[in-house]
């Protein structure tokens, strides 16, 4: 309905590929600002952030870091969305059951539904607009 307010003459398809770049933006940018609060208060955080691996502190956060804030920003531009979505999915699911003790309802509800959005991007892959769509495209026109 909004994408059909904002865009009256689009088609269905468009309007469907432009939700899923507005998905990934949103969302993408939203979990690459918890990376990078975790990576500027790194040194603060090492010593008693969740480890439930047993790999240690330091090891678990700046395994977050990378999902959250590195993986983040290639779902951002559509840059191997399904590659980076793992690394996403892991620290969501570990926030959820590890580090806020498995209340799905509770504090962490919202990891519930970070998960639930990559596991549904997952599915539907980066669309149209993406840097893959983009690097596919170019390959294609050389070969």
């Amino acid at each position: 309905m909004i994408l059909g307010f904002l865009f009256p003459n689009a088609n269905e398809q468009t309007k469907l590929l432009t939700l899923m770049l507005l998905t990934r933006v949103i969302f993408g940018l939203l979990l690459a600002h918890h990376g990078f609060e975790k990576l500027i208060n790194f040194n603060g955080m090492a010593a008693t952030f969740p480890d439930p691996f047993g790999i240690g502190s330091e090891t678990s956060l700046a395994m977050a870091i990378f999902g959250e804030l590195v993986c983040s920003l290639g779902f951002v531009v559509g840059f191997l969305p399904r590659l980076v979505l793992i690394p996403m999915s892991i620290a969501m699911i570990v926030a959820i059951l590890a580090a806020h003790g498995g209340d799905v309802f509770g504090e962490e509800e919202y990891a519930f539904l970070y998960l639930v959005v990559f596991i549904l991007s997952w599915i539907a892959g980066a669309g149209r607009y993406s840097v893959d769509r983009f690097i596919g495209n170019k390959v294609k026109n050389i070969g």
